[in-house]
């Protein structure tokens, strides 16, 4: 075992840590947090009909670490024993391959967003982070960063990460704007810890998780110093309040009935997060102050989350699914045009994942031992997924036809006058159900203009950054001058090298022709 990554302190969890999906809803129970949902305070989330299929959806991510270990757990250098894949830092490019598997498989269970990915990036994001900081600065943030993950891994619990700030104007910094709130930031310090202020924005699965880690939205410069700041803090802790985030069709399913829902036993969720002087303690602080540190954190969760974006493609595969099916029901399945659009759909898909599993295995090692994904193919990955599947869902919508938001409503298609109309008239196949069809048409809906549609569609565009972050990154990898240098030298045009090309050829190779078995272990 890397001594690097063996964690300092105590690794003692909790005595029951929790093993199964039905031990994660009873664990969110009874934590009296501040809710508001439609102008209403909520008093047990857990139990109300809007937020439980999200909370079903992160139940999944514990049954399938039982049902399938190999896929969705991992052994943790921290514990010495398995652990959920979330909850793993990725030391070779075998374990980020394996996250993306998992990530997809999920989809697949799910249709949906399974509200973990941003927590497992921050937490890789911030092993090789504070391990730099610390070798530069002298800190000690590493050792506390670990002792955490070791306490999160022991006790089984979800991380959710608050990146995202609000932002104000956003041709301002933080430091510049009117109102200090409208980024995230220190109010004070105290030998104990520090407390903090402000809102992040559209917080995936917050209220399902047990701890947040709060972290810096971008890139800060000295007078920004108390915006730099990292730490964990629990979801019930005192001063936060969340505000629940409206998706479409969300109160189909508070309606009774579940056709109408199209997914109703999952869906994802969003809620903005206000933070009005929550105190982190000081062994839970992971960085403060060193806004240089700000930028590298940034990169690097963004490096490793958007690769997380082929859990789309799981996504994708339920929908090409259920294109396939509603052509089966409607009897069109043999025709030619609608095979092509099945084709066309799954080539989609697969270069979303071809893309997102290929930054996997091209990772590289830091020197903390963890594993970083290539950051070109990362951004390429992401920026697919802003385009991809609008496609996707595009040729569903095809393919299902406007039946699909013409139904009539569940209630009628129960309505004893009613409902047998229905059932004559929405007939498809003579050998198929009504209502299996009706089902299928809802579920189609649901994933391209209904409630998961916000993590299939909107979320796909805007989330770990929109289209043009994409695009600065990429331009920034994409070594024009190396290029260029290939291309004088197989037409005969003589040129000196530049230190821009050395520099462009060193890291290229570096990136693209390394050995496999040198990507797969720390140097040294």
């Amino acid at each position: 075992m890397d001594q690097k990554l063996v964690a300092s302190g105590s690794t003692a969890g909790s005595q029951n840590p929790i093993r199964s999906g039905a031990d994660y809803i009873e664990s969110l129970r009874g934590r009296k947090l501040k809710v508001y949902l439609m102008g209403e305070p909520v008093e047990e989330p857990v139990d109300h009909p809007i937020i439980r299929p999200s909370i079903n959806a992160v139940a999944k991510t514990y049954d399938l670490a039982n049902d399938d270990p190999e896929l969705a757990s991992a052994v943790s250098p921290f514990t010495g024993n398995r652990v959920n894949r979330f909850l793993h830092v990725s030391t070779s490019t075998a374990d980020l391959v394996m996250q993306n598997k998992m990530q997809r498989r999920l989809g697949q269970l799910t249709g949906t967003c399974f509200q973990r990915c941003v927590g497992m990036d921050a937490l890789n994001s911030l092993h090789s982070v504070t391990y730099d900081l610390d070798d530069k600065c002298g800190t000690d943030y590493h050792a506390r960063f670990t002792k955490f993950l070791a306490r999160m891994q022991s006790d089984n619990l979800v991380i959710g990460g608050a990146m995202t700030d609000v932002k104000g104007d956003r041709g301002r910094s933080p430091s510049q704007q009117a109102d200090p709130d409208l980024f995230v930031h220190v109010t004070r310090r105290t030998p104990e810890g520090v407390y903090v202020s402000g809102a992040k924005a559209h917080q995936t699965g917050c209220l399902n998780s047990h701890w947040l880690i709060v972290m810096p939205t971008m890139r800060l410069e000295a007078a920004d110093r108390d915006y730099a700041i990292v730490g964990a803090v629990p979801v019930d802790a005192m001063g936060i309040t969340y505000i629940y985030g409206r998706q479409s069709c969300d109160t189909r399913s508070a309606e009774g009935g579940d056709i109408d829902a199209g997914n109703a036993h999952f869906s994802g969720q969003e809620a903005m997060i206000v933070f009005e002087d929550v105190f982190i303690p000081r062994e839970l602080v992971f960085l403060d102050g060193e806004f240089e540190f700000a930028s590298t954190l940034v990169e690097r969760f963004t490096c490793y989350h958007r690769r997380s974006y082929v859990c789309k493609t799981g996504v994708g595969d339920v929908l090409i699914g259920a294109a396939a099916t509603i052509a089966d029901y409607n009897g069109v399945e043999r025709a030619s045009h609608v095979r092509d659009k099945l084709v066309e759909m799954t080539h989609l898909n697969e270069t979303i994942y071809g893309a997102g599993i290929a930054a996997s295995h091209q990772g590289i090692a830091m020197r903390s031992g963890a594993c970083l994904p290539d950051e070109m193919l990362a951004n390429v990955c992401k920026h697919h997924v802003t385009r991809l599947p609008y496609e996707i869902g595009r040729l569903a919508q095809d393919l299902a036809g406007g039946l699909m938001v013409t139904l009539p409503s569940e209630r009628e298609f129960r309505h004893k006058t009613i409902g047998p109309i229905v059932e004559k008239y929405l007939k498809g196949r003579p050998d198929v159900a009504t209502e299996d069809r009706i089902r299928i048409l809802r579920l189609v809906e649901n994933m391209t203009l209904g409630r998961n549609a916000v993590g299939y569609l909107t979320e796909s565009m805007h989330g770990a950054g929109s289209p043009q972050a994409q695009r600065i990154q990429i331009a920034r990898s994409m070594q024009l001058e190396f290029k260029k240098t290939l291309a004088k030298s197989l037409a005969g045009v003589a040129s000196a090298p530049r230190a821009e090309i050395v520099d462009d050829l060193s890291t290229y190779m570096a990136r693209v022709f390394a050995p496999v078995s040198d990507r797969a272990k720390p140097p040294g």
